[in-house]
């Protein structure tokens, strides 16, 4: 089983830049594929972006394409979201997952599914002032 546990949020201008870090204990780093999420005020925890186990392969979704991009470091345990050019709109918490299956239909699709992921961490707070 493993834990996980989101860093690296803050306050921070239109147009900056932060890198938010997903980093784990428990378990074997290596056999997760990990999902990005965020939640804004009064929504949906909505997918953002998604690496597989091994790092070859990394997914977006289309608000986040072009100025997100994610990094993985399986000996250091953690998964890196370097996020620039914000905007208000990224303003939410912003939470990490893993998911231990490696199942095909995760490369096709499965990895913006909430319920792919079995675990958790506590997230993160990114506000983007204008």
């Amino acid at each position: 089983q493993v834990q996980l546990v989101e860093s690296g949020g803050g306050l921070v201008q239109a147009g900056g830049s932060l890198r938010l870090s997903c980093t784990a204990s428990g378990g074997t780093f290596s056999d997760y594929h990990i999902g990005w999420f965020r939640r804004a005020p009064g929504g949906e925890r909505d997918f953002v972006a998604a690496i597989t186990w091994s790092g070859v392969n990394t997914y977006y979704g289309d608000s986040v394409k072009g100025r997100f991009t994610l990094s993985r470091d399986n000996a250091g345990r953690s998964v890196y979201l370097h996020m620039n050019d914000l905007k208000p709109e990224d303003t939410a918490v912003y939470y990490c997952g893993a998911s231990g299956s490696h199942g095909s239909q995760y490369y096709t699709g499965r990895y913006r599914v909430r319920d792919q992921y079995n675990y958790w961490g506590q997230g993160t707070q990114v506000t983007v002032s204008s």
